[in-house]
């Protein structure tokens, strides 16, 4: 496919994900009606987007990331992945956590707001700043930017063990066998590293996955997809963290391959700043959430329409709020969204 279409592409697919995490956490059916039998029936229409769907997102962030990180990569220009990655990535991520540390800082000193919140009053200290800035203390969505952070420093080691086809694979395969058993990388998540090592290896090894739309690509993405949906009943019935990896792996890769990138428009503006999005959803869905069991009544209806239209509403916000901050202070919008 031609670049434009494989840019293209790569923004529906961040768009897609991007809905897809705001549903994850827009759980509202407690709030609304507690423990109750339509509590567990509006819990069990959430999880089906939220659970089961909802999970390929963060995966599919990882492969998209990897595969941007290695595509046409060589080890000389490492410096410069680092540098652009230290904008993108790590700068945005210290921002954020800080900001969002100084929200629940005041919003906890704040009559109504303390009682979204609910963390009673939050200490304001160099100490307690500093834990929110490294750790995510206060932006638990961030989790992912921090493996993302551990993934690219670790970019010598992968590029020099996923370069051979062979070593590639064996490593692969010792990935994912200890995410079967369950071992415990020290800072690493194991589901991150099998995620992020399978988009570089693919980039590594060639475009084939930006080759045309063709009917037997689309047979193998549905093949994929397939297999998708088998891991995921298998993960249902047994529980089992190899079934749950790679449902979560061939559900996206399934997507990609049978998506026709011609068939394809071109995004709309407000689709183009899914970053911002990420950031900033995760404090407005929980005051939404918070303030509607709060003003509105508990009726079994609420919950399902607030939760529906949660993605819809935080694009909504999100892309006025860009906006506002890109033409009033560029500056600002160039360093908390990473010179996107």
């Amino acid at each position: 496919m031609e670049e434009a279409q494989f840019r293209n592409k790569i923004t529906w697919f961040t768009f897609l994900y991007s809905v897809l995490v705001i549903w994850v956490h827009s759980y509202n059916w407690e709030l609304f009606l507690g423990k109750t039998s339509q509590g567990q029936t509006v819990a069990g229409f959430e999880r089906f987007f939220g659970d089961f769907l909802g999970q390929i997102a963060v995966p599919g962030f990882f492969l998209i990331s990897a595969y941007l990180f290695y595509r046409n990569f060589h080890i000389t220009g490492l410096k410069a992945k680092w540098k652009s990655r230290a904008k993108s990535i790590l700068l945005p991520y210290l921002i954020w956590n800080g900001i969002y540390y100084m929200g629940y800082v005041i919003g906890s000193r704040m009559p109504f707001l303390s009682q979204v919140v609910g963390k009673g009053k939050i200490p304001f200290t160099a100490r307690n700043l500093l834990d929110a800035v490294i750790n995510y203390r206060y932006l638990y969505v961030f989790w992912y930017l921090q493996q993302l952070i551990f993934l690219v420093a670790l970019a010598p080691v992968l590029y020099f063990v996923l370069k051979k086809i062979w070593r590639g694979l064996l490593f692969l395969t010792a990935v994912f066998w200890a995410v079967w058993v369950g071992a415990d990388f020290p800072y690493l998540n194991e589901d991150a590293l099998f995620y992020y090592s399978i988009g570089a290896f693919m980039a590594v090894h060639g475009r084939q996955w930006e080759k045309k739309w063709t009917k037997a690509r689309c047979f193998w993405g549905c093949m994929l997809i397939g297999l998708g949906f088998l891991n995921l009943y298998l993960t249902r019935k047994f529980f089992l963290p190899g079934t749950t990896v790679l449902y979560r792996l061939f559900l996206p890769l399934g997507l990609w391959l049978a998506t026709d990138e011609n068939r394809i428009k071109s995004p709309g503006s407000w689709m183009e700043y899914n970053f911002f999005l990420y950031a900033v959803h995760f404090a407005f869905v929980r005051l939404f959430n918070k303030t509607a069991a709060y003003l509105l009544p508990h009726h079994i209806l609420v919950p399902v329409i607030l939760y529906l239209f949660m993605p819809g509403l935080m694009v909504g916000i999100s892309f006025g709020l860009s906006f506002a901050v890109k033409k009033y202070t560029p500056g600002i919008w160039d360093v908390i969204n990473g010179g996107r």
